[in-house]
């Protein structure tokens, strides 16, 4: 089910308007869950990361042991075809697809060579900039890579964060936060988190339970070149009870200001609001980020 407004859909090499139907009954994607995504954003006429979210797909296909097909280079040119419609006054979420198509081994192991590739456009409002949630405790944790393909964005790990997030829904809360396998914070439900304690910015080491996110890495990078100190530390639930600030990063919003976890409340958001300048400050500084 699409989720925004004027879609478009690149498959078997053109464009198409609309939620066209891209995959067959007996592809190994819908019956065996071998598929991969990625999402990145276009806002006032910019893509920030674009061509690192569309690299990214291809390593997750790779994971999931699905045969890449497109360069990222070649599904830059398909994007920045399909979203001069949208103009530069529409916010677009862009998703490159991978699935695999036949099954080796019984039919359990995706078949090498064998996928298929599509692109959507979606056009979905940014997230305000005064928007912010709340999060919860979940019973649900995050796995390890001997038990899931952590190191993909792919669908078959969507299950268990739904579970996260419809059980912090019915408690009342916006969104979860989880722990790994030791206990340890790793992220939220839908997006890496991070803290603010006495003016250093701290988020949980990137230990291969959660995928750490580009959008993540890019707050860091824009954070350190403005001499603000950030620390990637096993973090626990005490550490975040005892914060000033907590944000979600996330690439569908970029930042989103958490005023609560559990029982504490957050008055500040002085950090989290200057991230959010850094990251607009940077995302429009490049005219190679422009479409």
């Amino acid at each position: 089910m699409a989720f925004g407004s004027d879609i478009r859909t690149w498959f078997n090499g053109a464009w198409h308007d609309g939620d066209i139907p891209v995959m067959r009954a007996a592809d190994h994607g819908i019956w065996q869950g071998s598929s991969v995504f990625d999402g990145a954003r276009l806002f006032d006429g910019v893509a920030p990361d674009l061509d690192q979210h569309l690299a990214r797909v291809n390593r997750s296909a790779e994971a999931l042991m699905i045969t890449p097909t497109m360069t990222p280079e070649a599904m830059l040119d398909i994007a920045r075809e399909g979203l001069k419609p949208y103009g530069k006054t529409k916010a677009v979420y862009i998703r490159p697809m991978y699935w695999a198509i036949d099954g080796s081994d019984l039919g359990i192991a995706p078949l090498e060579g064998s996928s298929q590739f599509a692109l959507c456009l979606e056009a979905v409002p940014m997230a305000p900039a005064e928007a912010s949630t709340t999060l919860t405790r979940t019973r649900f944790r995050r796995p390890v890579l001997e038990d899931a393909v952590c190191n993909a964005k792919a669908g078959c790990l969507y299950p268990n964060n739904a579970r996260m997030l419809v059980e912090a829904k019915a408690k009342g809360f916006g969104n979860a936060l989880v722990a790994d396998a030791m206990g340890n914070v790793a992220e939220s439900a839908t997006a890496n988190v991070f803290l603010v304690k006495d003016g250093v910015v701290f988020t949980p080491i990137a230990n291969g339970t959660f995928l750490s996110g580009l959008t993540r890495a890019r707050h860091i990078a824009n954070l350190r070149a403005d001499g603000i100190e950030v620390r990637e530390a096993v973090l626990t639930f005490a550490d975040f009870e005892a914060a000033d600030e907590v944000f979600l990063s996330g690439n569908f919003s970029k930042v989103t200001s958490v005023s609560r976890f559990d029982d504490v409340s957050y008055p500040s958001r002085k950090m989290t609001d200057h991230i959010r300048s850094l990251y607009l400050d940077w995302a429009h500084s490049a005219p190679a980020r422009m479409l």
